[in-house]
């Protein structure tokens, strides 16, 4: 009996609870022996994505806030001296704000222009003011507002010089006519001198289409202008009385400023347009011009003497509503265009490194 207590097998046999290892058939090669285990692999902290991700999210903000400080200690001392004042009226005109969006819209409110106007006449540094117009008109209190405050300015002893871009029609030579002199590109749309009333009688349409339309009003010219009626006589003609008062107004806004008698005017007040070159031979314009030459006849107008400094007064956005100063309008100017580019990217993403 062994020392051990492993039990006697007999030569040849396989002890129990033992597995013989297989034998490969004959002709064949040993399978060769698995791989050692591999240790698992240590996981790397990534708590510096978070850091990184937020120092790239915050870089363009970061660069932005040393332009607003930067542009804000500039424009905090920096002295306009005297200079032309620029004023744009673009698009639309209408009786009101302009309103403030990403993008420079497409409507002149009133009460924006005239509040330029009214800056421009108080500032003893400003020597003259060009009223830079690409409008087919709007309103025609909008109009009339702007009309009055270039009156003013012209009061006040200060010389308003109107450049006229591709059109200046309707309202758009309302707020030229006050002007000192008027300059127009050769190609220049202008004149449509007049007034314009429009509706339309839906009826047929929604008699064919099965629709019965009701109203209920307070009195019998409370819906003039209903689609869904034609216009009687009498609002016919209450319409056309206010036609051509507004016309009338208009008339004379344009003899006032050009100089011109009533009939003359009314010989060219049909609603018709001219080009620059056409309204120059009918004294609607003085020169053919452009931005440029518009500013150094104002300036020299004005009184001043070499190259003139030409200052845009438009209205403020939120940023320099805050700030305040031209530093703030550069400012302003680089949050647009960040914001705008931000808008461009949008759809591209960006994969933080691993």
């Amino acid at each position: 009996m062994n020392g051990d207590n492993s039990p006697n097998v007999p030569p040849g046999e396989q002890p129990p609870g033992e597995s013989r290892p297989q034998q490969p058939p004959a002709g064949q090669s040993p399978p060769p022996p698995p791989p050692p285990p591999m240790s698992p692999r240590p996981v790397r902290p990534r708590s510096y994505l978070i850091p990184l991700a937020l120092s790239i999210g915050c870089l363009p903000w970061l660069i932005l806030g040393l332009v607003v400080l930067v542009a804000a200690f500039r424009g905090a001392g920096e002295q306009h001296g005297e200079h032309v004042a620029l004023i744009r009226i673009n698009g639309l005109i209408t009786a009101g704000s302009s309103g403030s969006s990403l993008f420079d819209g497409n409507v002149s409110g009133s009460e924006d222009v005239v509040e330029q106007l009214e800056k421009a006449r108080e500032s003893s540094s400003v020597k003259a003011v060009v009223i830079r117009i690409n409008s087919p008109g709007g309103s025609p209190a909008g109009s009339e507002e702007i009309y009055r405050a270039i009156r003013r300015v012209r009061n006040s002893g200060k010389v308003v010089y109107a450049s006229m871009g591709d059109v200046a029609a309707s309202g758009g030579y309302y707020i030229a006519a006050p002007c000192n002199k008027i300059y127009s590109d050769a190609s220049t749309i202008t004149g449509s001198i007049g007034v314009i009333f429009e509706t339309a009688d839906l009826s047929s349409l929604f008699k064919k289409i099965g629709m019965n339309p009701e109203t209920i009003k307070s009195g019998k010219y409370k819906d003039i202008g209903s689609p869904n009626r034609p216009l009687t006589s009498e609002e016919r003609k209450l319409l056309q009385g206010i036609v051509d008062d507004t016309y009338a107004t208009f008339v004379r806004a344009v003899s006032d400023g050009r100089k011109m008698s009533i009939v003359d005017v009314k010989k060219i007040a049909d609603g018709r347009v001219f080009t620059g070159a056409q309204a120059r031979k009918i004294k609607l314009v003085d020169e053919i011009g452009g931005q440029y030459e518009t500013v150094r006849a104002a300036a020299v107008a004005g009184g001043i003497k070499g190259k003139p400094k030409v200052v845009e007064y438009r209205k403020a956005g939120w940023l320099e509503s805050v700030l305040g100063g031209s530093g703030a309008r550069a400012a302003d100017e680089a949050l647009r265009r960040e914001l705008a580019d931000r808008l461009l990217r949008g759809g591209q993403s960006q994969t933080l490194p691993r």
